[in-house]
């Protein structure tokens, strides 16, 4: 019988933990829940997984848990990991939380970077084929698509080897776009017989894979 009263209680915490909700949280209260890692690069469709410490000290009551719009979150202690099979999701942030004796909620939020590399880099010249001439404007054109997220991309035109400029998105979007970027350039009698060239870096940083996914047209 004391068994099944222990049982009882477990879950009906369980089912309480579930249905509770964040409504309004602290992110700079002292004792904030700490996740690992501290931030997520994914490429779309991978697994992924990360555990956050609810409370660094002793959580005041019971009210503590992870909000969370994909994946699966175990409870162990005041252990939670959180965990999916596949992230298809592109904004996504899983909220970790506790509350204290006087009902103040404090979180955390685990900022996650949903990627995909360039589907496809292509180059040309903008109203232009054929042979070009020395001194005279012509509009290099690297069309880049279906990456996310763009802002994080950097755009390079080359002339063979010879770096000619480097660009990147104002765009702030998560889901994949097609964007294409433009370089005014001059050519030269001295660069009869060069290719040009783009190649797109989608780079996420220290976190990202690494070497970055790069494409070339």
């Amino acid at each position: 019988m004391m068994f099944f009263r222990v049982l009882l209680s477990i879950v009906s915490l369980m089912t309480s933990l579930r249905g509770f909700h964040v409504f309004s949280c602290d992110e700079n209260c002292a004792d904030k829940p700490v996740f690992t890692p501290s931030r997520l690069e994914v490429n779309f469709g991978d697994p992924t997984s990360a555990t956050c410490l609810a409370c660094q000290n002793t959580c005041p009551n019971n009210l503590y848990g992870l909000e969370n719009d994909v994946g699966n979150a175990t409870i162990n202690g005041t252990t939670i990991s959180w965990e999916t099979d596949s992230l298809t999701e592109w904004d996504t942030s899983p909220m970790c939380y506790y509350t204290d004796n006087n009902d103040n909620q404090c979180c955390s939020t685990l900022p996650i970077t949903v990627y995909q590399p360039p589907k496809n880099v292509s180059f040309s010249f903008l109203n232009h084929s054929g042979s070009m001439t020395a001194g005279h404007l012509y509009t290099l054109q690297c069309n880049v698509q279906e990456v996310a997220p763009v802002g994080n991309l950097n755009v390079t035109f080359y002339r063979g080897q010879t770096e000619l400029g480097r660009l990147q998105s104002n765009n702030t979007e998560k889901t994949p776009v097609t964007e294409t970027f433009t370089l005014v350039i001059t050519p030269r009698r001295e660069d009869d017989g060069v290719e040009y060239w783009c190649e797109a870096k989608l780079d996420l940083g220290a976190g990202g894979p690494q070497p970055p996914p790069v494409v070339e047209s």
